[in-house]
This record gives C-alpha cells, sequence and structure tokens, in this order.
C-alpha cells in the first residue's frame, strides 16, 4: 500500500497499518519504508505498547499451536485461542470459563495478545485497554 507520510505529502510503501480504537477515539498508525530505516507517525501516542508491535511480534511463532496451553493441559476446552505477542503464550480468551490469557496477562504483565482465530487480525493492549487492527 502506498500512502502519504507524516504531514510531508511524500508517498511511502507502508510495511504495516494498524487501526484501533482507544478510548472510542479511532486511530490509525503506519509503520513505512524509507531505505533501511523504519518511520512510525504518532497517532497512538496513547497506546505505547500497541505503537511498539513489530511485524515480527504479530507473526511470532505460538508456543502451543494445539491450543490453549493451560487448557490442554488440564484436558479442558476454549472457545478462541489468544497469543501474547511478547512470549508466544497461547491462552483462551474471556468468552472461554478459564481465560487463560487475561491469567497470563496478570501473572506476566505482557500487556499485547492478538487473535490467532482464522480470519481476525486484532490486537489487544490489556495495559491501556486499547484495541487495534493489522
Amino acid at each position: 500500500m502506498i500512502q502519504p507520510f507524516a504531514g510531508t505529502g511524500e508517498k511511502k510503501k507502508v510495511l504495516l497499518a494498524l487501526t484501533a480504537v482507544v478510548r472510542g477515539e479511532r486511530r490509525t498508525q503506519f509503520l513505512v519504508a524509507t531505505g533501511v530505516v523504519i518511520h512510525q507517525n504518532r497517532t497512538m501516542q496513547s497506546c505505547p505498547h500497541l505503537s511498539a508491535v513489530t511485524r515480527a511480534n504479530f507473526d511470532r511463532p505460538q508456543n502451543t499451536p494445539d491450543g490453549c496451553e493451560e487448557c490442554l493441559q488440564m484436558g479442558d476446552q476454549w472457545v478462541h485461542l489468544r497469543l501474547c505477542l511478547e512470549c508466544g503464550h497461547v491462552g483462551c480468551c474471556d468468552s472461554s470459563k478459564n481465560k487463560h490469557a487475561t491469567k497470563h496477562f496478570h501473572r506476566s504483565k505482557h500487556p499485547v495478545i492478538r487473535s490467532i482465530e482464522p480470519g481476525e487480525q486484532w490486537l489487544w493492549c490489556y495495559v491501556d485497554e486499547a484495541g487495534a487492527e493489522m
């Protein structure tokens, strides 16, 4: 995707675009390439955790690709799965009875998760209660 960059009107290739709703306000951030340097505009400053997400974080491998780590150990079931972008922990969502993704955040303080459901590209920051779409 080609976008005008940060008020300059100059067009750059966008590597990653995040659209977030932060406290009811829709914001977009673009990561763009200029040679070998990647620049970020500052439209998502209210959530530095989401602003810091890179493509490598988003695409990180799952520790347990077969499902929720704790539910698999317990022999239990889950509704949807979430991936911790800091360590690769796979936990079940808050619609699941065990809520292991949220419990992982409270234990580890790793702020950002993403959905690993097919077709979903969103992220969530527990600290700032902000979401973004990749």
